[in-house]
């Protein structure tokens, strides 16, 4: 599957600034500390794996804060002078997606097909930059035929009535990822897409691998009967067959640490024999309306499509997200936007002036503050103060907004 156009991003020593030093730290959710994230060895290749939409309706706000937060990741990783390798799914069959085209009466695959191009012009629009592998479901299942068989030859397959379950007994990980106990668990696996009350399971956690074809719905052939996928080992061989184990961040919004996260680590992780599946595990806020988590169940959407028809500037939209912490839930109101649009035009005039205050500094504390755990507000403060302030040095507007550009995707 095709990814998006990928903005220029410039270097930050072509300008005449030093290069970065300080490593990224990020939040890990499994151990709860800050973490060095990133290959071992200066100049390495660091490895991501985030996890995509189902594609069933527009990108919403929500969604744009999660891949925001790793395109910082992403742009602060560059900056340090890694390779990066970045790959990314896309959920394109599933209950919610299938669901939505019964619903409309739509095919399921074109409803698809429509939603991942929107999706496509949204990060293109907010200078998300894009994976080097765009990989969907079903293009992926052969890999995920393979892993199930893996796991089965492992004894960590079993079935109902023609349905294939992954046993969580079988990883004795299970639980590091999330970092909950399993009365935490059971009332998130049955609100975020599990079946603990099914006749049958083993354990109410087991995830589901495989489901046999239901009458109106797709099927693939495999080993284990005509079906589909479940939703957890579809990013569990994705991840293993384009990043291998190990890799440096497995992200996604803070809703999928449990089970999502948690399952396809075990998958991962049994399958092969190895661990850890990735070093370490980020997770994102959610962002909320009139006190909500903004969720399409909910139907309390704003999505960032309809911002730009309304003329909504995308860096606007791109700095009221990054206004806001990437780990923290909050709620977005029309204040927000004008606030990020008033903002955007106090840089942009700065930008435009013959001379400002030198730029080493201000680029010295948005990479602190950025390679402190993503601290996207005070990077953001920094460039204000500039902004605000007067100086001589000529050079100055220039560095800073490709300082901006670089580090925090915001073309002035």
């Amino acid at each position: 599957m095709r990814s998006w156009p990928a903005p220029e991003v410039p270097g930050l020593t072509q300008v005449g600034l030093p290069a970065a030093a300080r490593p990224l730290l990020l939040h890990d959710t499994g151990t709860g500390t800050a973490r060095p994230a990133g290959p071992a060895d200066p100049g390495g290749t660091a490895r991501m794996y985030v996890c995509g939409i189902t594609p069933y309706d527009a990108t919403h706000l929500g969604h744009a804060n999660t891949y925001l937060a790793f395109d910082l990741v992403n742009r602060v990783w560059r900056d340090l002078g890694h390779r990066v390798h970045y790959v990314q799914n896309t959920t394109d069959v599933d209950d919610p997606l299938l669901e939505r085209a019964r619903d409309t009466g739509e095919d399921w695959r074109r409803l698809a097909d429509r939603e991942i191009q929107l999706f496509r012009d949204d990060m293109t629009a907010l200078r998300i930059l894009p994976p080097d592998r765009y990989v969907g479901a079903v293009e992926a299942i052969p890999l995920i035929v393979e892993m199930i068989e893996k796991l089965r030859g492992r004894d960590a397959a079993y079935e109902v009535a023609g349905d294939v379950y992954f046993p969580v007994a079988a990883d004795p990980a299970f639980g590091r990822v999330s970092g909950l106990s399993r009365a935490e668990m059971a009332p998130l696996f049955a609100e975020r897409g599990g079946d603990p009350d099914r006749p049958g399971k083993r354990d109410p956690l087991d995830a589901l691998l495989w489901m046999a074809r239901r009458p109106g719905e797709p099927g693939w052939e495999s080993p284990f009967g005509e079906g589909r996928p479940g939703w957890h080992v579809e990013c569990s061989a994705i991840s293993i067959e384009y990043l291998g184990m190990a890799f440096d961040v497995e992200g996604g919004g803070s809703d999928l640490a449990f089970p999502h996260h948690e399952m396809s680590a075990s998958h991962a992780q049994v399958a092969t024999g190895e661990r850890p599946h990735a070093r370490a595990y980020v997770h994102a806020g959610m962002v909320g309306l009139d006190g909500e988590k903004m969720s399409k169940s909910r139907g309390n959407l704003v999505f960032v499509s309809r911002l730009r028809q309304a003329g909504v500037d995308p860096m606007a939209i791109r700095l009221a997200l990054l206004a806001h912490h990437y780990r923290a839930d909050w709620d977005w109101t029309g204040d927000t936007l004008d606030e990020a649009a008033a903002r955007l035009e106090r840089w942009r005039a700065a930008v435009a002036r013959p001379s400002g205050p030198p730029a080493g500094p201000v680029a010295a504390a948005v990479r602190d503050r950025l390679t402190d755990d993503l601290d996207a507000p005070a990077a953001l403060a920094a460039v204000d103060a500039w902004a605000a302030a007067d100086g001589a040095d000529t050079t100055a507007p220039a560095r800073i907004g490709a300082v901006v550009d670089a580090l925090l995707g915001i073309a002035l």
